[in-house]
Parts: structure tokens; sequence; C-alpha cells
């Protein structure tokens, strides 16, 4: 079985620089895993947070799958994330420090199971993504400007 990205975070990658990242299992009922594998999840506007010793994911929608009957799930319940203990201890001293926040960048399965990448990130300025933008721009220009010459 092959790895597939169910859902990717992009504006995370836009809002917040990443600076490590950390891969884990997630708690997920029958009709939500169903609902992942039909695609149904948004992750924009979610963040884990860790909770006595559990890193818990906030705000992730996973919508109710249509074939669920009367076994439904609450779309935005709050889901446990499956880490070691080692590294639920490294992200809680990472979250500590000012100004860094654990942000799920993606969700995909990996040999059938629902895996969330968790990305530990700086919340940008405005006037650092201005920067990021024009640094783009530059190298567009110069890309361009090496293609015409050659």
């Amino acid at each position: 079985m092959s790895d597939t990205t169910i859902v990717q975070n992009r504006r995370a990658r836009h809002d917040y620089e990443i600076l490590s990242r950390f891969e884990a299992g997630i708690a997920l009922t029958g009709s939500e895993v169903k609902s992942a594998r039909d695609h149904k999840v948004q992750l924009q506007g979610a963040y884990a947070r860790v909770k006595d010793g559990e890193v818990w994911l906030l705000g992730a929608h996973i919508a109710p799958y249509a074939n669920a009957g009367y076994a439904t799930h609450d779309p935005t319940r709050d889901r446990k994330l499956l880490l070691h203990k080692k590294e639920i201890r490294r992200i809680a001293q990472m979250v500590e420090q000012r100004g860094l926040t654990l942000i799920p960048l993606s969700m995909y399965f990996k040999r059938g199971k629902v895996k969330v990448e968790l990305g530990m990130g700086r919340g940008l300025k405005r006037y650092d993504k201005r920067e990021v933008v024009k640094k783009r721009d530059q190298q567009r220009a110069l890309e361009e400007a090496l293609r015409r010459r050659g």
C-alpha cells in the first residue's frame, strides 16, 4: 500500500516559520477514517496542544461520513495524537519557549494508518511575509533572465 496524502495545511507554511517536524499517529473512530479516505478533512485553523502529558489536535474538521448510519462523530472534536513520551516532553519544552506553536502540516496514510505531520513553528510577522515574497520575486526574475540569456 502506498503512502497517500489526505490533506495539506498550506496556510501553515505561509503563516509560520517551521523549525522542526514530528510524525504522530491519531486516534480516530471508524467513520472518521472513512471520511479521511474520502479526503473530507480540513486542517486550516487547527493546532495541537500538550495537556496532562498528552498531545491533542484541536480545531481540525473531519466531515461526518455519509454512510455511517447512527454512529456519526462530532466533526470538530479534540483528537488525541499518539507520540512517544520522550517526544511529548521535547514538544512540551519547545512550546513553553516564547512564540512557538504546534501546527498540523499534513495528514496522510502510512501503511494503512492515519498519520499527522506536526510542525513546531514561530509565527511570521507581516514584514517577514513581505520579505519572503520579495526574495521569491527576485529569484524568479533572476531565473527568467538566465533562461533568456541561455
